[in-house]
């Protein structure tokens, strides 16, 4: 999983916290990354319709539905695609003991684990939500952290 993933998710957060559009440059300052850096996650999030960007002198980011429906899942597929983590590329059938196709009408057993290991992991990202996480930001950060990023967000840069 890329390190975008991370910056999304926790831009996804934050903006559960305001009603208004947050640039992006806002967005980068809080999170203390490259404004390129996290222009590319927004733009993922973006073609994903988990954001969209409000044009104009107060413009900025803003999440397209209720944070309650955006999924973890869907943040993670938005920046680093819906595909498998793991690809079985059949190692089985190379080498100079490679098995014939034919002797390998299934899976292996790696296949198998890992293939197993994908659904647990999706089933368990597709279980929470944005506003689950935006709920632990208390407990994680204490009891003012969203409410002072909400603050910090909407006040003139400094």
């Amino acid at each position: 999983m890329s390190g975008g993933v991370e910056w999304a998710l926790h831009c996804c957060v934050v903006l559960t916290s305001v009603e208004e559009p947050v640039p992006a440059a806002r967005l980068a300052q809080l999170h203390d990354v490259s404004p390129s850096y996290l222009a590319k996650q927004l733009q993922a999030l973006s073609r994903a319709d988990l954001v969209r960007s409000v044009q104009g002198k107060a413009g900025g980011y803003v999440l397209t539905r209720s944070p309650a429906r955006i999924t973890v899942l869907d943040v993670v597929e938005a920046v680093d695609g819906p595909g498998p983590a793991f690809v079985c590329t059949e190692i089985r059938q190379r080498g100079p003991l490679a098995a014939p196709p034919e002797s390998c009408p299934a899976p292996c057993a790696i296949s198998r684990a890992m293939a197993d290991a994908e659904t647990a992991w999706r089933d368990a990202l597709r279980s929470v939500s944005v506003a689950d996480l935006a709920r632990n930001v208390s407990s994680d950060s204490g009891p003012g952290a969203l409410k002072g990023i909400s603050t910090w967000l909407t006040t003139a840069e400094g």
